[in-house]
Order: C-alpha cells, then sequence, then structure tokens
C-alpha cells in the first residue's frame, strides 16, 4: 500500500481543521466552532433531545459528515486516532443545547469514554449549580458492536465499537427529530446497540500521515481488523478464496453455537439490516462484489436476507484497504423497545440533511456559509470581549503550596525531556499493540508543558498555581493519556489544596501532604475507569508509585518502584484498552507505552530535584530483556 500523501509529514496537524472548514464551507446549513473542532447544525432545534457524536479524526465522514436534521445535532473531533478532549465536548454540548437533554452517542474506546464521561459530569454540575434546565440530564451511549473478542476477553472493557454503530445513530436521531422523550430515546440506542454485530477485514493497515509504516505481510489477510491499525483476531496466511473469508466472519456474526460470541441472535424471518463499510482503501467495485458475495452467503448459510443494504463509506480508517460487515436485528430489537419493524425501518429511511447519508433530501444552498472562530448560539460570545480568567489569575503564590521556583521548573523540564526521549520507543511499541499515537501524544503534551515554563509558569512559586495552568492545557488535549493525566491533576489539585485552606497549621510535614494527595488523586482517578494493576495499563505504574510514596514519603523509592512496575509490564497479558485486542505474541517482551511513559516522567521529575535515582534501560540486553542502567 502507498505511504505517500500530498501533504508531508510535518503538516499532518493541519489536516483536521482544513477538513472541517471544507466540509462545512461547501455544506451551508452546517456551522464550525474552529478553537473546539466542533462542527454543528445551524438549524438545531433546542426543544428536542441534542445527540452529539465524535471521537478521533481519519474515520470520515464518521462523524462531521453525519450533523444535520434528522441526524447528529454536532459532532466534536479530535485529532487523528485520538479522542476530543473533554473541553470540545463540553463546546459541543453548549453550541447545542436541550431542554429534553444530550446523548452522547461514542464509539466504546478509553479516550471517548474518559473525555466524554468527563465532559457529562462537568455539564451535570454546571447545571444544577446554576439552576440551568439545558443539558440538564446527559447520557452516554456507547456503541459495543465488534464481535471478533470472545466473552470471556471482552467482560471488563467491553466490545469494541465499529460501523455497526450508524444503525445506532440513524435510528436514534430521527426518533429525537420526531421529538421522542429523553429516556425514550436513550433505551432506543441501547436496544438497537445490543442487537447490532459487526466484523471487520483488512488486507494492510492504514499509513497514518507523519507515522511509520507497520505493514501486514503480502500473503496475509486479516479477519477482525479494528479501525486504529490494531492487529486482528485472525491472521490468515496463505491468503484464501473471497469465499472463504466471508465465511468466516459470517460465521462469526452469526454462528449460535460459539460460546464466546452469539452476541445476537438470528431467527428464521427476522428482519435484518446489513451494512457493508469501506475502510477507505478498497475501489467501489470491489466492495460491490464483497457485498453480493455476502449477501449470496446469508441466504445460502443461515437463511437471511437482509431488507435493507447499505454500502460505501460510513467509517473509514484513513485509508486502510479493508471493509467490515455489520448486521441488525430489527425484529428482536423492535421486540425489546415495544416497537415494530417497521416504525424503526421509517426512523432508518428518515430523510436527513446530514451531507455523508445516502439518499438525503434537499435543502437550501442560497444561504452564506458559516465558518466561525467562535461558534454559534453564543457559544464563547464572551471570550472575544474579555480575556479568560485562569487558574494563574485566581491562585497567587500565598497559600499556593509555595515552593523553589526555579527548582520546580527544573523538575518539570526534566520530566518533559525524559518523556520526549522515550518517544521513538513509545511510538514503536505503540504500533505493534495498539494504534502507534502513544509516544506522540506523549511528546505533544511534554512539549506543551515545556512551552508553559518558557512563558515562566513557574515562576510564582506555587506548586497549586503551577498546577492549574497545567489542568487548563491538558483540558483542551484529546487522547487517552491526557484524560488520565487530566483527571489525575484535578484531583491532586484539590487534594493538595485542601490542607492549605483548612489544616495551615497542621503538623503533618510538606512531604507527607504531597505523598498523601499522590494517593488520594490515584484513588480518585481510580474511580473514572475499570483498570487496575495487573491489566496492563498505566495504572500498573501509577497505583504502586502512589502507594509507595504514601507508605514511605520517599519519592526516590516509589520512583524505583515505578521502574519495576513498568518493567515488569512486559509478561502481563493486557485485558483493558486497544492492547486487550491484540494477539499474545505480540506484547510479549514489550512494557507497555502508558506506563512506561509514565516511569519515565517520575524518574525525569527525580533527576530534575537532584535524586541519584537509577534508570531502567529501554534498550535490550544479551538476554533480550529490559535492565536498569
Amino acid at each position: 500500500m502507498s505511504t505517500k500523501h500530498y501533504f508531508p509529514s510535518t503538516a499532518a496537524n493541519t489536516l483536521v481543521p482544513r477538513a472541517l472548514r471544507a466540509l462545512t464551507t461547501a455544506n451551508p446549513h452546517l456551522a464550525l466552532d474552529e478553537e473546539h473542532r466542533v462542527v454543528l447544525s445551524k438549524s438545531h432545534d433546542q426543544s428536542r433531545v441534542s445527540v452529539i457524536g465524535g471521537g478521533g479524526s481519519g474515520h470520515e465522514p464518521a462523524w462531521s459528515g453525519f450533523v444535520g436534521d434528522g441526524l447528529l445535532s454536532a459532532a466534536a473531533c479530535g485529532d487523528i486516532f485520538a479522542s476530543p478532549s473533554a473541553s470540545q465536548v463540553l463546546a459541543a454540548m453548549d453550541a447545542v443545547p436541550s431542554d429534553q437533554g444530550t446523548i452522547l452517542l461514542i464509539t466504546n474506546y478509553t479516550g471517548d469514554r474518559l473525555h466524554f464521561g468527563l465532559a457529562a459530569e462537568k455539564a451535570k454540575a454546571k447545571a444544577a449549580s446554576s439552576g440551568q434546565q439545558g443539558n440538564r440530564k446527559v447520557a452516554i451511549v456507547a456503541a459495543t458492536d465488534d464481535v471478533s473478542i470472545g466473552r470471556s476477553k471482552c467482560s471488563r472493557v467491553g466490545r469494541r465499537g465499529l460501523p455497526g454503530h450508524v444503525f445506532t445513530m440513524k435510528i436514534l436521531c430521527s426518533a429525537a427529530a420526531e421529538n421522542w422523550l429523553f429516556d425514550d430515546c436513550v433505551h432506543l440506542a441501547e436496544t438497537i446497540n445490543a442487537h447490532t454485530v459487526s466484523i471487520g477485514s483488512a488486507l494492510d493497515h492504514c499509513h497514518v500521515p507523519g507515522r511509520q509504516h507497520q505493514s501486514v505481510a503480502e500473503d496475509t489477510c486479516i479477519i477482525g481488523a479494528g479501525i486504529h491499525n490494531e492487529p486482528g483476531r485472525r491472521m490468515l496466511t496463505p491468503f484464501p478464496s473471497v469465499d472463504e473469508i466471508i465465511k468466516q466472519c459470517l460465521a462469526l456474526l452469526c454462528n449460535q453455537d460459539d460460546p464466546e460470541r452469539g452476541f445476537v441472535e438470528f431467527g428464521s424471518g427476522d428482519e435484518i439490516i446489513m451494512l457493508i463499510n469501506n475502510y477507505g482503501g478498497l475501489s467501489t467495485l470491489e466492495l460491490g462484489a464483497l457485498t453480493d458475495e455476502v449477501q449470496t452467503q446469508l441466504a445460502k448459510l443461515y437463511g437471511l436476507r437482509p431488507c435493507r443494504t447499505m454500502m460505501g463509506a460510513f467509517e473509514t480508517s484513513l485509508n486502510a484497504p479493508g471493509f467490515s460487515i455489520s448486521l441488525a436485528n430489527l425484529s428482536a430489537a423492535a421486540r425489546q423497545c415495544d416497537s415494530t419493524t417497521s416504525k424503526l425501518l421509517e426512523l432508518l429511511d428518515r430523510p436527513t440533511t446530514a451531507v455523508s447519508w445516502p439518499n438525503v433530501t434537499n435543502f437550501d444552498r442560497s444561504a452564506t456559509p458559516q465558518v466561525s472562530k467562535a461558534g454559534i448560539n453564543g457559544l464563547n460570545a464572551q471570550s472575544q470581549s474579555a480575556e479568560k480568567t485562569t487558574f494563574f489569575d485566581i491562585v497567587g503564590s500565598e497559600g499556593g503550596f509555595p515552593v523553589d521556583a526555579k527548582l520546580l521548573e527544573k523538575a518539570v523540564r526534566s520530566a518533559c525531556e525524559a518523556a520526549i526521549s522515550a518517544e521513538p520507543h513509545l511510538t514503536k511499541w505503540d504500533m505493534i499493540m495498539g494504534d502507534g499515537d502513544c509516544g506522540e501524544a506523549v511528546k505533544d503534551v511534554c512539549e506543551a508543558v515545556l512551552s508553559l515554563l518558557d512563558k515562566g509558569a513557574a515562576s510564582r512559586g506555587s506548586l497549586l498555581n503551577f498546577l492549574g495552568i497545567l489542568m487548563e492545557t491538558l483540558d483542551k488535549m484529546g487522547g487517552t493519556l491526557g484524560a488520565i493525566f487530566g483527571i489525575f491533576l484535578s484531583a491532586f489539585y484539590s487534594a493538595l489544596k485542601q490542607p492549605v485552606e483548612q489544616h495551615t497549621t497542621s503538623t503533618v510535614t510538606r512531604s507527607e501532604r504531597l505523598s498523601k494527595s499522590v494517593a488520594s488523586a490515584v484513588d480518585s482517578l481510580q474511580r473514572h475507569t475499570p483498570a487496575r494493576e495487573g491489566d496492563r495499563t498505566v495504572m500498573d505504574v501509577f497505583i504502586p508509585f502512589a502507594n509507595a510514596y504514601a507508605e514511605s514519603v520517599d519519592f526516590a523509592a516509589a520512583v524505583q518502584v515505578a521502574g519495576d512496575k513498568a518493567l515488569a509490564t512486559r509478561w502481563i497479558k493486557p485485558s483493558l484498552g486497544r492492547a486487550s485486542y491484540v494477539g499474545d505474541a505480540a506484547t510479549k517482551e514489550l512494557p507497555d507505552p502508558g506506563a512506561w511513559a509514565l516511569y519515565e516522567m517520575l524518574w525525569g521529575l527525580a533527576q530534575g530535584v537532584g535524586m541519584d535515582v537509577p534508570r531502567v534501560s529501554r534498550q535490550r540486553g544479551r538476554s533480550g530483556c529490559l535492565s536498569r542502567e
């Protein structure tokens, strides 16, 4: 597969904003909040339930192409393969408020759950404190249609979201357009999702602009391919016939005798709908031939004949040469939500002005295109007339846990530089066990922090003040690590600030307050993620580090524990995150990238304050293992 692009790798970060500007310029019924990368419908009706979608970019037309009357009210768009930040999601909610409530429709990936979840909690808290009626009700519906991962392996993390979620999206949004009640809309969406299954197949990984390409062997086909370059469930070698590929895919979807699957039962006479989705790199001609083969085998092997067949690019993976099959049992869904299949089909077929949905209705093209720097419907209306109030303004140095400003800057700078130096290794490891973005995400965060230091963020000598500035910066960043660090810093700030305000005369030492606040923050973080020690995630370092620091009040010793735990992730079988979807052989002897990134930051902090802590080596020794330097 070609890895050439018109835009150089150095311009990869400009692709998303430029594509969104083009979308809204070409379609004047849409508006763009450029600052937050939110596409929204100009004709949004506040009296009806708002449905907001979103996720990482690179899956176009999902989700920006599905904004319009009868479909999404708005879509929040993250960087390539990275979830939008909580602040982006909140901006979308503010732009399309609802008197009934807002439904956040996401695919089941850790970053999306964290960022959309954090946004939902903030929106509900804001509404409760201000007495606002709009956005008081917020629900999250996560698409979980992938069948490639069996029950035993996905019991905690849940199944991934694949393109079958567009069935849920279209039927839900049509119901909202018909003014269904909020709770009825939520129940309908959850029911459609529960009766939808999907499976993907690919010939190769996509090429992410600016990243190294890891190709699949020429004589190999992937069964169970995801949409972020995750290794599939099966690697078929030598390359099988197309009828064998389809046969294996349909068995994973329809075989009721598979104890690990059989997620949806398809009975004789049930009315089903089908989607054959292009991952982005197949020709329309070949996709049509694949669709025909699927229809033929469905009828022959399972006696199933879809009453609706959709074919095309609905949720892509950049330029990946692959496709997915999605089936939804409308008969079973109708029985569960006390409706009829004819009504569900009516909702599926309902006209929409969303430009990427097939057979859209005509809309007024006479209006002038609108691209807004600050959104519409009053979004950020005050941002142009007054400067934003930041934590820098609120928290003074007095009572803000005063520290040596130069030492604080040196320590944080050292932490960032250590993590940046690990970027090539993090990227390489994550390309094998994830989607390859961990190294770049860590580098982006650290470079943003270094930029803050260059602007004097640590100059006031207040740890609380500096944490507040960091929180504002991380709140604007997407990705799983951005959400995790954002939640941790917010909780750390709150825990550290409490004794400053309430226990200024306490005999507790500063070191004890720091260590206890770290432990409290990690406890808070665990309320937002199911990940625990032993799941092969960043929590394999966070939790033991916090425990060791709280018990010993010895930062250097706790960093040594962090290094040992980061090293030990080589042998932990992943059970959460995208790494849980790959085979055991792919992750063996490689550390978890997120866990290793956190260790590098902690080691860098220790070095920055003059602690002599041995560094765990990133290089393989003669035994093939990682070791201490």
